[in-house]
Order: structure tokens, then C-alpha cells, then sequence
């Protein structure tokens, strides 16, 4: 089931060379109540990131596919309506829906636990995650803690509940779940081992760093969230990391839209991590200067 390094299959290899060429596909449909940026709704052929790891999401948003020796695992999956790209591009893979065994996440927040509802449905795929990130899949993104119900997408019910350093194993491939709070309550990191080149590759997957547009001080609905973040940006920083990716691929200096070159300019977790504390230190200091 898994796609040679070396060769692929003859329709594939003249898709790719298509997309490559400029022949794109149609942008999937925007959505009415939560629209996006083009690039997180065009889908691209998939990009090989490992051996075993293939990003299949869109060029702006990052869904992974791990082909196991038993089945495959998706971690992340775009927007609510990428179903179809990703079932797509799981078929160029010769990656058939029933072999879709595991749905993991970054976060439930729209642009990236969108379809895995309809995912859920088509595939079988059991959906694991922790216990603050699965009550937001149960009400589909409403009541969120800083978004209200303003990036809603299709309720989905979680299979499996883990905690922080649980490992979820799937056909002889271990994923190590970090917990790194801030983002959401139930932000997480993924870790694994895949082989490029011959060698072991450590991939770490790491939850947005962000506050987008958040109330850091004094949260009535997050009241430790400074905490949590500093406690984040040190667990990151401490990962398992010899490649970084993201679920906004641009935030790790990833161009999936570039093809083989996509990981060019990509961060290490230090990196990444002294970033985002660099720009929440800027973001909680504005807030402090007018609170005065």
C-alpha cells in the first residue's frame, strides 16, 4: 500500500506534472458564515515530506497522511468542506478510504477539524483526541472561548481520550501526544519517527503559538492562560524536532505550493517557539500599555 520513493503510478506522476505545469484545480467552494484566505481552500497534489508522511491538505492549510503498515493516519484535515480533496488525494496514494484508521488533531478550531465529521462518516476512522479538545468537537466549534460561534463546523463525537504523553500506535508507527495549552485549551503537539534518505527522521507537529486577537490578562473564560502559554513555548522548545511542521504551514517556513522545495526555509521547534514568545511578549505588552 505504501508509494515508492522511486517510481509512481503512471496517472499520478502526469497529475502531478499537470499541477505543476499550472494546470490547478478549481478552488474548493468558499464558505458563507466563515470565509478564509484563497491559498487554505486551493488544493494541491500531495507533497512528500517523509518516507511514510505526505502533506495532502491545501497549500495554506497542512493535513498529514502517515501510511502505516496497517492502514494510514491523518492528522488535521482544512476546512469543513476539504472532505473530497482529501479523499482525493488519499486515492492518488493508492490510499483507499477504508485504510484511513486514525484522525488526530492540532486543535478543534474550523480550519483544521472541519471535515473530520464527513471524514468520520466515509471512512470509519476513529477520531482521538484530549478531553477539552473533544468537548469542542461534540459542540462543533460553538461557545468558543474567544470566537464565540463564529467558526462553527459539523459536530463530531471522539473514540478515543488521551493524556499528555500517551502514545497512539498504528500499523508499527508510535505518535507521542505533547500537550501545549494556549492557542486553545486543548492545543497539541504530535511526535513520530519516520526515515528519509535512509535515516531516521524525528517529526514533530506543533500547534499554532498564536493569540489571534485574544484577551491575555484577566481571561473570565481562561484565567491562566499567560501560564499556559509560557509553559507551551518551553514544552516546544524541548521536542523530539528534527523537522518541524505546522497546521499554517507559512508559520514554520513551509511553501507546499513549491513541491519538492516546500520545507526549504523551515524552522527548528527552538526557533519556532522563540518566535511566538517573542510576539506574545510584544502582544501582552500592548495590552498592558492600554490598560492603564
Amino acid at each position: 500500500m505504501r508509494p515508492s520513493l522511486l517510481a509512481c503510478p503512471l496517472t499520478i506522476c502526469l497529475l502531478s506534472s499537470a499541477l505543476a505545469a499550472g494546470a490547478a484545480e478549481p478552488p474548493l467552494p468558499q464558505l458563507e458564515a466563515y470565509t478564509v484566505r484563497d491559498s487554505w481552500r486551493q488544493p494541491i497534489a500531495p507533497v512528500r515530506i517523509a518516507d511514510r508522511t505526505w502533506q495532502i491538505g491545501t497549500a495554506g492549510l497542512t493535513a498529514l497522511l502517515v501510511v502505516t503498515d496497517d492502514g494510514a493516519v491523518l492528522i488535521d484535515g482544512g476546512m469543513p468542506q476539504a472532505a473530497d480533496a482529501l479523499l482525493a488525494n488519499m486515492a492518488r496514494l493508492e490510499v483507499a478510504p477504508a485504510d484511513l484508521r486514525l484522525l488526530l488533531s492540532s486543535h478543534a478550531h474550523a480550519d483544521h477539524a472541519g471535515p473530520f465529521a464527513a471524514l468520520k462518516r466515509r471512512t470509519g476512522a476513529r477520531l482521538v483526541a484530549n478531553a477539552e479538545s473533544a468537548a469542542l468537537f461534540a459542540r462543533g466549534g460553538t461557545d468558543d472561548l474567544h470566537f464565540g460561534d463564529d467558526i462553527a463546523y459539523p459536530p463530531v463525537d471522539t473514540d478515543r481520550i488521551v493524556m499528555d504523553h500517551e502514545v497512539v500506535s498504528q500499523g508499527g508507527v508510535d505518535f507521542t501526544v505533547h500537550f501545549v495549552p494556549g492557542h486553545t485549551p486543548g492545543s497539541v503537539a504530535w511526535t513520530w519517527t519516520d526515515t528519509r534518505d535512509g535515516r531516521p527522521v524525528r517529526i514533530a507537529y506543533v500547534d499554532s503559538l498564536s493569540a489571534p486577537g485574544y484577551r491575555l490578562q484577566d481571561n473570565p473564560r481562561y484565567p491562566r492562560l499567560v501560564e499556559d502559554y509560557r509553559r507551551t513555548f518551553r514544552t516546544v522548545r524541548e521536542l523530539p524536532c528534527d523537522l518541524l511542521l505546522t497546521p499554517h504551514p507559512d508559520a514554520s517556513g513551509w511553501d507546499f505550493a513549491a513541491g519538492d522545495a516546500a520545507g526549504a526555509r523551515a524552522l527548528s521547534c527552538i526557533a519556532y517557539a522563540d518566535g511566538a514568545e517573542t510576539r506574545f511578549d510584544a502582544q501582552l505588552a500592548d495590552e498592558q500599555a492600554k490598560s492603564r
